[in-house]
């Protein structure tokens, strides 16, 4: 076993690694591509990737980031919507050793893929991610909303055809290259961030520079994909995902509150979903979270874990020390809707109060 810098990873070893992804069940997420762990190593100082041998061969990876006293996390945590190791059958590795190797104490994640028997049995919480399969086609989606969300299409379509008419015609552009096309949805994320008294995930420069250069990114499992529903000239919503062959991974939605009443993030979820599946993409991952819109346009779900591995020592109590505390007082409001609603009340107030 050997750790590099992501960028030193050779061809022939992202090649393995790609090929490690492909032979398992797990729907191929780019967020757990070699390009995305590049992407964000030239960002992060700290970034590294365990390179597994059998013999001369790799045999597996684990990309992850050393902090400042020793504590590792998943690549990206924070923004990245799937984590893990990526390693082939019976590689008979123990987490101990493998965070030995890393030189960390710990492995925090908060998206850990399902099937991550190094990790899961460290899991704190399970939680749902909110997907749509549209693997037999749109029109097979468009009926499965007809059966169990009627009034949701329905309201939905005719909101789209009231935003053509009264805005202008409409036009959806599936994979956008314009970059002044991703700075506006990027204004309007962080404006959304900063309504709901949320943290600005775009005013974290590593995060920003991240986006643009994954908007980049023209890999065949990792593809920087920008799409955007234009009503007239103007564009009205827009979402900024990675695409991989077989998954879309919705990351960044948002749209011009302006236009809030025809709803155009709904309108442009269903333009992607069909864009989606006729490039032969068969599942669209909205990300963990509970949302309304996401309950409206869900087929099923699977799940994710929030947890740390660690190993015995003074890292270990750091860990739990520094980061455990809020991990529960935040799983002890979201499991509790009507304190989850106050402190987002709160949160929203707040905001106010700032921007006032």
């Amino acid at each position: 076993m050997r750790v590099l810098r992501p960028e030193e990873l050779g061809e022939g070893e992202r090649e393995r690694w790609r090929e490690l992804r492909a032979a398992t069940d797990a729907p191929r997420s780019p967020f757990m591509e070699p390009e995305f762990t590049v992407a964000v190593g030239r960002l992060r100082p700290r970034a590294g990737v365990a390179v597994l041998y059998d013999g001369a061969e790799p045999a597996g990876f684990l990309p992850y980031e050393r902090g400042a006293w020793g504590q590792g996390r998943a690549i990206g945590l924070g923004v990245s919507d799937c984590q893990g190791a990526v390693l082939g059958p019976g590689h008979g590795l123990e987490t101990d050793e493998l965070l030995r190797a890393c030189s960390v104490s710990s492995f925090v994640f908060d998206n850990l893929e399902a099937g991550q028997a190094l990790f899961v049995p460290y899991a704190a919480e399970e939680h749902a991610t909110y997907v749509i399969d549209v693997e037999k086609g749109y029109e097979t989606y468009e009926s499965v909303l007809r059966a169990q969300s009627p009034k949701f299409l329905k309201t939905t379509l005719a909101k789209e055809r009231r935003l053509g008419r009264q805005v202008g015609s409409l036009r959806f552009v599936f994979d956008e290259r314009d970059p002044a096309a991703l700075r506006t949805l990027m204004d309007w994320k962080s404006a959304q961030y900063r309504r709901t008294g949320r943290r600005d995930r775009f005013a974290r420069e590593w995060i920003a520079r991240l986006v643009g250069r994954l908007a980049e990114t023209r890999a065949p499992q990792c593809t920087g994909t920008l799409s955007v529903l234009y009503a007239g000239n103007r564009p009205v919503a827009a979402h900024f995902g990675l695409r991989s062959a077989s998954v879309l991974a919705c990351w960044f939605p948002a749209y011009d509150p302006q236009f809030a009443k025809y709803s155009p993030g709904l309108v442009l979820h269903l333009r992607m979903a069909e864009a989606a599946a006729a490039e032969g993409v068969g599942l669209l991952d909205m990300g963990r979270g509970p949302a309304e819109y996401k309950d409206s346009l869900k087929t099923g779900e699977l799940a994710v874990y929030e947890g740390a591995a660690t190993r015995p020592g003074a890292g270990a109590a750091l860990h739990w020390l520094s980061r455990e505390p809020a991990r529960r007082a935040h799983s002890f409001v979201r499991d509790r809707p009507r304190l989850a609603s106050l402190a987002s009340r709160t949160l929203k107030g707040a905001a106010r109060l700032r921007r006032s």
